[in-house]
């Protein structure tokens, strides 16, 4: 694929940024290429969806109906006159030689709130609500089941089948859409409450239809969205799906969805044409008990990957949370018996997990560092002794 496209005041960068200088003289797993399709990653480190370098930029979650929003304040994708503005963001970052991606999203029973900034207090843990005089739809919110999300939240209405016709249309549309505007990349929102996860986990769906009940009736929405993109976007385009692989309600009892069941479910993810598991967790409820530690999702990850090469599965495995510096995200990719010591609540194992030997992830997705350190991958290559291509309008920093 090229991406030789120069915008004005913009040279094209040849190599792209984060690219190794001299690849024979390369001893990093995170500085070695990833082919994925036919698309070439330069380096293992992506900029999660929300820098300079990375091989790999994704767009933010971006809603596939206006009242798919997660707030007032998302993008989207609903419609045409929305590609050209899209296209001057892709046209940008190709012209520095790197690749894009979006994530598409449908908020489900998550929706018509107003963006987090504007919350009272912590707004990691509150989104205000968004009501019709301020711009939201609290009557016009969806989701599997008659289920709210938690306090402040709307109260959602069960989704008829027209309703999940409609839905499965509007990402196969947006995905469409995403292709005219030139991205190489397209990952599916899965995880954290939103609409597809609202139907994969029984907290959420409490269907009695084809819908619900079953591991392959909850999973059967999904397969849809999966087909319906598949099939309205190119053969060389990849396609990228987030997971909750845990919900952290194990503690309370309930049915939900497990790691046995992400990892049932990345095997036959291939078969639906998906190239790429993103491996994120909870978010489907607000009394999640997550055991934070910097390893938390990344051990995810490794079980889910671990257990899919045991059976040949060919699929790739990103991992995400707390990826913060450069010995992290080379030990998450490489593999190189780094010793992690960790506790545990009884979903991710035993307390000192010792040495990974293997690689945990095919490649990194890093959000919060980049808020912190635009030029990450920089920083990474320098610790790590590698030499990279840099931004052309940064060349004197180095």
């Amino acid at each position: 694929m090229s991406f030789q496209k120069t915008i004005p005041l913009y040279p094209h960068v040849a190599p792209a940024p984060g690219t190794p200088l001299v690849e024979k003289e390369v001893n990093s797993t995170l500085f070695s290429p990833l082919q994925v399709r036919g698309l070439t990653l330069q380096n293992r480190i992506a900029v999660s969806p929300m820098g300079i370098g990375a091989s790999l930029v994704i767009i933010e979650a971006t809603a596939v109906a206006p009242n798919a929003r997660v707030s007032t304040g998302d993008s989207g994708l609903w419609k045409d006159s929305q590609i050209a503005p899209l296209k001057r963001v892709v046209d940008y970052i190709h012209s520095q030689g790197q690749k894009s991606g979006i994530q598409l999203c449908h908020s489900g029973p998550k929706g018509s709130m107003l963006p987090p900034w504007l919350a009272k207090g912590d707004p990691m843990v509150h989104f205000p609500l968004a009501n019709e005089e301020s711009g939201g739809w609290p009557n016009e919110v969806w989701a599997p089941s008659a289920i709210c999300h938690g306090p402040g939240y709307p109260m959602p209405k069960e989704m008829g089948y027209k309703q999940i016709d409609l839905a499965v249309e509007h990402f196969a549309s947006a995905a469409r859409r995403a292709v005219e505007a030139g991205v190489h990349f397209i990952e599916l929102h899965g995880a954290h409450g939103y609409l597809i996860n609202a139907f994969l986990s029984p907290l959420t769906n409490r269907r009695t239809d084809e819908y619900g009940g079953s591991f392959e009736n909850r999973t059967r929405f999904l397969f849809r969205v999966l087909k319906a993109v598949r099939d309205a976007i190119p053969s060389n385009i990849v396609l990228s799906m987030r997971i909750s692989a845990v919900e952290w309600m194990e503690w309370s009892g309930q049915d939900c969805w497990t790691l046995a069941e992400s990892i049932q479910l990345a095997k036959i993810l291939p078969e639906a044409g998906v190239d790429i598991l993103d491996v994120s967790s909870g978010g489907n409820h607000s009394d999640q008990k997550i055991d934070v530690h910097p390893y938390y999702q990344v051990d995810l990850a490794n079980q889910i990957r671990q257990a899919i090469k045991a059976d040949g599965v060919d699929l790739l495995i990103a991992a995400v949370g707390f990826i913060d510096n450069p010995a992290m995200a080379e030990s998450v990719v490489r593999g190189d018996g780094v010793e992690v010591k960790q506790k545990t609540n009884g979903t991710t194992g035993d307390a000192e997990r010792g040495k990974y030997e293997e690689p945990q992830a095919d490649l990194v997705m890093v959000g919060r560092q980049f808020l912190r350190d635009a030029g990450f991958v920089l920083t990474a290559a320098k610790s790590l002794g590698v030499k990279v291509q840099w931004p052309l309008q940064y060349s004197k920093g180095k």
